[in-house]
């Protein structure tokens, strides 16, 4: 029995050997779906990576209806999470990167705050998405922002171009 699971073995890794390993790129748009989440940010684009188990992490966060993105760096404190509202189910934590218009988005988020991070739902494509915003303070301090709520919109096979981007650029 031992001799012939060998070359069952060898050819299942030969097999899985040659298949290639294959992570890819997606942008996945969402529109916003409360008051808040509007005067916030309007509609959003996610630029995901998916790897090659199913797993999706967040790259980068678009402005769909406005010039703008912001980078992510997957994970942060676990006192992010400890802040959040009663009931939240995020867990999925993102630190918005405080360069160019990611700064601008912290601001925006979590006013007067040092670095704001974001806790997501789990993406999946065609299902709602919340994230929570939180930020620390000067003070040591975690706090929730704010939470927005999205719907889905869609699946781009590019990244999205801004509607005020100059056409000769």
């Amino acid at each position: 029995m031992r001799s012939s699971l060998a070359p069952v073995l060898i050819a299942l890794l030969t097999v899985s050997a040659a298949a290639p390993a294959h992570a890819d790129t997606r942008y996945f748009s969402y529109n916003a779906t409360d008051r808040i989440t509007q005067a916030l940010t309007k509609g959003i684009t996610l630029q995901v990576r998916r790897g090659l188990f199913g797993t999706i992490s967040v790259e980068r966060l678009f402005s769909t209806t406005a010039r703008g993105s912001a980078d992510f760096t997957r994970g942060g404190p676990d006192a992010a999470r400890r802040v959040l509202p009663e009931g939240a189910r995020e867990t999925d934590l993102y630190g918005i990167e405080q360069v160019g218009d990611g700064r601008g988005l912290a601001r925006a988020l979590c006013p007067g705050a040092d670095e704001v991070w974001l806790v997501m739902s789990r993406i999946r494509a065609p299902r709602p998405l919340t994230m929570q915003a939180v930020g620390r303070w000067s003070d040591g301090a975690y706090r929730h922002c704010v939470t927005l709520s999205y719907e889905w919109r869609g699946e781009w096979q590019t990244a999205p171009v801004s509607p005020f981007e100059d056409a000769g650029s």
